[in-house]
């Protein structure tokens, strides 16, 4: 009951503050990140992302970005801000006002070459796109026996904003979960996603790339040079001995104001950010389990049906008999 009340309380206040005033200390964890030496700098969120697109297309010329407002606009948060004056307006394309025709454009353009970068000026709006991203973009190197690969990054601002009407609010995550054949990626910190939106473009699997609306300008360090992380590990961002907490996103930050206050109750929770929510990285959930025996999972997508619906039922069926109590979902 603490915990829960903790977490609570700590989600109305982040809701209430503003994203420019949040400070992140990002956390590492060994194995789950490659880094070349390289000195330290802090950035906004959003800046860390362009350096990873600016980086990825100067080192690769089949790197390209497209969707609306990306070139001469920059992007509606500005991830791509100038990048049409260094690679020119058809490696920066911006596009009609059209998510399944573009989005369709974006994974052709993948089968034939290309490594392409689609933003969607909202996550939201990819609805409209979703029968390109189910039937081809998902399908096709399974389809085509493997005569083609789909290496095309779909990304761009999701989650429950500030000022914003529902259908700019919504957690995507869940739509996409059930679509065999991609992967899914939720960036938390400005060091996690600059490094794994580096690991996405480089990959040859489609990634459909998570970031919320309101972490664009916290701030945080990262790298100069070749940075890049798993985007199939999990991050521990704090160990702990009396439950598991799994969370990803914005709730990251909920959850370790929550966990401040649980520590002056005497409480010790181990808290883990998922980041690959399809698929989960079972080896490090399992072995927090076996540790606490107890799990909770925070998220702020839809219960039902969920990213934590799916987390829920895969402890239970692999990891029943580790469990002192049954999983808690707050969603």
């Amino acid at each position: 009951m603490a915990l829960h009340t903790s977490i609570a309380r700590c989600n109305a206040r982040v809701g209430r503050a503003s994203a420019t005033r949040v400070a992140v200390k990002p956390q590492y964890v060994r194995g789950a990140a490659q880094v070349v030496a390289a000195k330290k700098k802090e950035v906004m969120m959003w800046e860390a992302l362009r350096e990873a697109t600016d980086e990825e297309m100067e080192r690769d010329p089949t790197v390209c970005v497209m969707g609306e407002d990306v070139g001469h606009y920059g992007g509606s948060y500005k991830v791509t801000y100038d990048l049409y004056k260094k690679y020119g307006d058809m490696r920066v394309l911006d596009t009609p006002i059209c998510e399944n025709g573009f989005m369709g454009m974006g994974i052709g353009a993948a089968m034939t070459g290309l490594r392409p970068i689609v933003e969607g000026m909202n996550m939201g709006f990819l609805l409209l796109a979703f029968n390109q991203i189910s039937n081809n973009c998902g399908m096709l190197h399974y389809t085509s026996g493997g005569q083609f690969k789909v290496p095309v990054v779909i990304r761009g601002p999701g989650g429950v904003g500030r000022q914003l009407g529902a259908e700019h609010s919504q957690r995507l995550e869940s739509y996409f979960q059930s679509i065999p054949g991609v992967q899914l990626v939720a960036v938390s910190t400005v060091a996690n996603a600059k490094a794994l939106l580096k690991s996405a473009i480089r990959s040859d699997n489609p990634i459909i790339f998570f970031e919320h609306v309101l972490l664009y300008n916290i701030k945080g360090e990262t790298h100069d040079g070749d940075y890049c992380q798993s985007l199939e590990r999990a991050e521990m961002v704090r160990e702990g001995t009396d439950v598991s907490i799994f969370t990803y996103s914005r709730m990251r930050y909920v959850v370790m104001q929550a966990v401040a206050e649980l520590e002056k109750k005497g409480y010790n929770p181990e808290v883990i950010d998922l980041i690959s929510l399809k698929p989960f990285d079972m080896e490090t959930i399992s072995k927090s389990i076996k540790k606490t025996r107890k799990a909770l999972i925070v998220e702020e997508c839809m219960k039902t049906g969920g990213i934590g619906a799916s987390l829920s039922a895969v402890i239970n069926e692999s990891l029943f008999d580790e469990l002192d109590h049954q999983v808690r979902n707050m969603s």
